[in-house]
């Protein structure tokens, strides 16, 4: 029995050609193939450039959808200054109608003591006038002379009463009430001439008006 075919043996210049057949079979298999790609399936540097555009896409539109705390801080601190302004507002409203109470308040007390001590004189007049009357009779002495004194001390200085109207003086429609009138060469002017009545105010605030005779220039 011969021995079988043994392997060639030598470098390359001993061995066979190969066959162009099998090498035109062989490159028709890697077409289409990308062969710069990096080994173990690695993407091109085109195709690594190109997932991290996409990436970096994703992410900027992950933080679009997402809120931006700066923003959302100013628009608080608007809202709050907002608030505040009106908070103050509030305040000087409240605080200007309190003030407007007080003074209306204020002005009512006064107003109601005022024609509370009005009220009183008035119902004490006549008896001033009759005292009045009696004093310039010469009537008024005595005790009776030192209660009317006091009576009209107190009245003058409580309540600022004050007794007006004198013969002699300019006769005044805002405070003089005519009750008989003459003529005389005497007066360049209207002139009381004689008081039958005295008149009383509280203050700038007239009780009664002065009633008079007048005397008119002729």
């Amino acid at each position: 029995m011969s021995a079988g075919p043994s392997a060639p043996q030598g470098d390359g210049a001993d061995r066979e050609p190969i066959d162009p057949s099998l090498a035109e079979a062989v490159e028709s298999v890697f077409d289409g193939v990308d062969l710069d790609a990096a080994p173990g399936g690695a993407p091109s540097g085109a195709a690594q450039a190109a997932g991290d555009d996409d990436r970096a896409g994703l992410r900027e539109g992950e933080e679009e959808g997402q809120p931006d705390p700066l923003a959302e801080a100013r628009a608080e601190s608007a809202r709050l200054t907002d608030e505040l302004a009106r908070a103050r507002a509030d305040l000087y409203n409240l605080q200007q109608e309190y003030q407007g109470f007080v003074r209306r308040s204020r002005e009512s007390v006064a107003g109601h003591q005022e024609a509370g001590a009005a009220g009183v004189v008035e119902a004490i007049i006549p008896v001033l006038d009759e005292a009045e009357l009696a004093r310039q009779h010469g009537d008024l002495t005595g005790p009776f002379e030192t209660t009317v004194t006091k009576l009209e001390t107190i009245l003058a200085d409580k309540f600022a009463l004050e007794r007006f109207g004198a013969a002699g003086e300019a006769f005044d429609p805002t405070i003089h009430e005519a009750l008989m009138a003459t003529e005389s060469d005497e007066v360049s002017e209207p002139t009381i001439a004689l008081v039958l009545q005295p008149g009383y105010r509280l203050g700038e605030r007239v009780v009664r008006p002065a009633r008079v005779q007048v005397s008119n220039p002729a």
